[in-house]
């Protein structure tokens, strides 16, 4: 690529947080009392509750309700079985033993309040016959004779009777209880179900920890022993929703079918502009409209801040790596699977879809598939939820384009890939090793999404997102590509396989990996993220954006030019990088002039402002404002500017913008700019093609 490529060769601008130097306390739920299984009472579906894996909120979220309900409810039973209860005169002695009776029933069927029934002493003979032929279950009188659950009981018509007729009445009185019990609880096991089968969405905007509800009728017993524990026990998952919770060790390519369904349905289309899964795409006639759903799966400080601004700066943790290891095993674990949990769930591909999009590109890491000696990394449990997205974009007729964000060793040292730093796949001491472990790995990933319920949702297979060529030696680059490429042909993949520029000028291609059919190359394109060109005017940016992205495509797609087939996997409308954390966890911005990346030479810190030249003090504060506080002519810039890049990237194969959503950073999210009213409610309904005059925004500042 001319131009703003050679800038990326000498100064390495290429980054979103990138350093230039070389999905408890939420346990997961599980059934609550009288769910799934038979329970006869709160205290032995307490019990059971403790026997389970996880115990302190399943306790909170399944029994409390139940249990505040009982403990009301029991002393208004106990009161009434006082007025029903006969008023006698006992012993000393056969109170005390009635009491000991009542304890061990009490201890063995449910929790309630023990309440102390006494008689009064003085009621006569002519009350006592009364009584003797009344039978009382729960409010019903039942035939002479007969009591609970077809036991007989005797009548109460002297004296040594009497500690029978005792044991009777608090029989009955048990008997009222768990009645009143476990009607209530029924009711609301019932309810919940059907709330959660009457829901498509169940759970995916809630705010709170998943319901989990679909464990409900599953045994923990149903698991193996020797599996129960692993990642491959559902009850073990922290969030289980729209997964199938039946256990299976079943693998492909060594990697898991867990939570898959047996049936799939490729007839949904994402929207009327293109087929639906089962019918061919005819990528290079239509154009790919696609959003990443970058910061799911690979985390990426700037994206989702919230997980790394609450560290003091001398702890250094910048990206997945320093954070896993900071928090430990268990505490990477349960804060990184929240944030699968959280960030992404159905919702998230639904209004993907009502955007008008038809492609996902999913950013996922290699310890999704395995972890090393040394890996701070939470293994595999990422896994589940790229398949479960997957599952979900295929309901809404979304074709997806993996791509393996990370790989052994990292491929470019920016805290994308895990791990901030040096370079070390291919390159330095373990550089071979980590690129044969990232050839076995892709082995794995080719076998398992040969898979025919893979063939018409999955559009593209991404060999490795943004390699740094620029620093990696190129031919053995190159030769990776073709033996992973061969790999995954031979273990029947059929789909387009993408290939990144790795920012060696897109005009260099050409000549390069062309005798490969199947092939595409996808181009990461940013003007920020160059001194140059993000000292462009706002009109200049647009002008850019029309002319030089337009004209960059059209040379790549000729083979006779360029490499040939070519899709832009990234970009964004931002015309700044002063978004926090964007060039790295506490690292300034080059628009501003405080990128400090270190003293050497070769660390590439930018300590000179990069706005428009005499423009007055660059700023970031306006830059990073609330989009409610955006002049209405900076909103039409920025809507201008998309619209501008989404019409050359078309030339080529299409885009993926860079990134649906983010927590905070309105100009990379594609959500946030919709709502702002920034970017298109459909990407096709457009006012701006390059056709027109680029207004000159005079009125515009050009120091934000």
């Amino acid at each position: 690529m001319a131009g703003p490529h050679k800038e990326r060769t000498t100064t390495k601008p290429k980054s979103r947080s990138r350093p230039i130097s070389g999905d408890t306390p939420a346990e997961r739920p599980v059934r609550k009392s009288g769910e799934g299984r038979k329970s006869n009472s709160p205290k032995k579906a307490q019990g059971a509750a403790k026997r389970s894996s996880r115990t302190n909120e399943r306790s909170k979220d399944g029994y409390s309700s139940s249990q505040t309900s009982t403990n009301v409810l029991s002393i208004d039973s106990l009161a009434k079985l006082n007025a029903l209860n006969e008023k006698v005169q006992i012993s000393e002695r056969e109170r005390a033993v009635a009491r000991e009776k009542k304890e061990k029933v009490v201890t063995g069927r449910v929790l309630k309040e023990r309440g102390k029934h006494r008689r009064r002493d003085d009621e006569d003979d002519e009350k006592r016959e009364k009584r003797k032929s009344r039978r009382i279950v729960s409010g019903a009188i039942l035939e002479e004779g007969r009591g609970r659950r077809g036991g007989y009981v005797a009548s109460l018509n002297s004296e040594d009777n009497g500690r029978r007729k005792r044991i009777c009445w608090i029989s009955i009185g048990f008997l009222v209880l768990v009645l009143i019990i476990l009607i209530p609880v029924g009711v609301l096991v019932i309810g919940k179900q059907n709330s959660a089968s009457g829901s498509a969405q169940a759970g995916s905007t809630a705010t709170g920890p998943p319901n989990n509800s679909n464990l409900n009728g599953t045994s923990e017993n149903d698991i193996p022993v020797a599996a129960r524990g692993s990642y491959l026990d559902p009850f073990t998952w922290y969030d289980t929703q729209n997964f199938n919770v039946s256990y299976t060790n079943e693998t492909f390519g060594g990697l898991p079918i867990m939570g898959l369904n047996s049936t799939w349905n490729d007839s949904t289309q994402a929207n009327q502009y293109v087929p639906p899964l089962n019918q061919k795409f005819n990528y290079g006639q239509m154009p790919i409209r696609g959003v990443n759903i970058g910061g799911w799966l690979s985390l990426e400080p700037f994206i989702t801040p919230s997980l790394f601004n609450s560290y003091d700066s001398n702890l250094g943790i910048v990206d997945e790596y320093t954070l896993s290891q900071h928090l430990g095993a268990a505490g990477a674990a349960q804060t990184i699977e929240k944030h699968y949990s959280s960030f992404v769930n159905e919702q998230t591909f639904a209004d993907i879809q009502a955007a008008g999009f038809d492609h996902v590109r999913i950013p996922y890491s290699y310890w999704a598939v395995t972890t090393y000696p040394g890996d701070p990394y939470v293994p595999k449990i990422s896994w589940r939820y790229l398949l479960r997205g997957i599952e979900y974009a295929r309901k809404y007729g979304l074709r997806v384009n993996l791509d393996l964000h990370a790989v052994p060793g990292s491929q470019n040292g920016w805290n994308h890939s895990g791990r901030q730093g040096a370079i070390g796949w291919i390159n330095g001491t373990d550089g071979a090793l980590n690129a044969q472990r990232s050839l076995d790995i892709h082995n794995q990933l080719s076998t398992f999404f040969a898979q025919p319920r893979y063939n018409n949702v999955i559009g593209i297979y991404g060999l490795l997102n943004e390699p740094r060529m620029t620093l990696l030696p190129i031919q053995p680059v190159l030769d990776w590509t073709t033996t992973v490429v061969s790999t995954a042909r031979q273990n029947g993949i059929k789909q387009t396989i993408a290939f990144g520029d790795g920012f060696l000028g897109l005009p260099n291609w050409q000549g390069k990996l062309q005798g490969i059919e199947g092939l595409v190359m996808d181009a990461h394109q940013y003007v920020i993220f160059n001194v140059q060109q993000i000292a462009f005017t706002h009109q200049t940016k647009i002008n850019f954006a029309c002319s030089g992205w337009s004209a960059q495509m059209k040379q790549s797609i000729d083979v006779a030019t360029g490499y040939g087939p070519t899709l832009c996997g990234e970009w964004s409308q931002a015309d700044t990088d002063c978004t926090q954390y964007l060039n790295n966890v506490g690292v300034g911005s080059r628009w501003a002039g405080n990128m400090n990346l270190g003293s050497a030479p070769s660390a590439g810190s930018i300590l000179t402002p990069s706005c428009p030249p005499n423009s007055g003090t660059c700023k970031c504060a306006d830059a990073n404002a609330d989009p409610s506080d955006y002049s209405d002519t900076y909103k039409q810039w920025l809507m201008m500017n998309a619209e501008a890049q989404m019409t050359s990237f078309e030339i080529g194969w299409g885009w993926f913008y860079w990134t649906w959503q983010t927590e905070s950073a309105v100009q990379w999210s594609w959500k946030l700019g919709m709502q702002a009213g920034i970017l298109p409610a459909k990407v096709w309904d457009r006012d701006f093609n390059c056709t027109q005059t680029v207004p000159s925004f005079s009125g515009l500042p050009e120091n934000y």
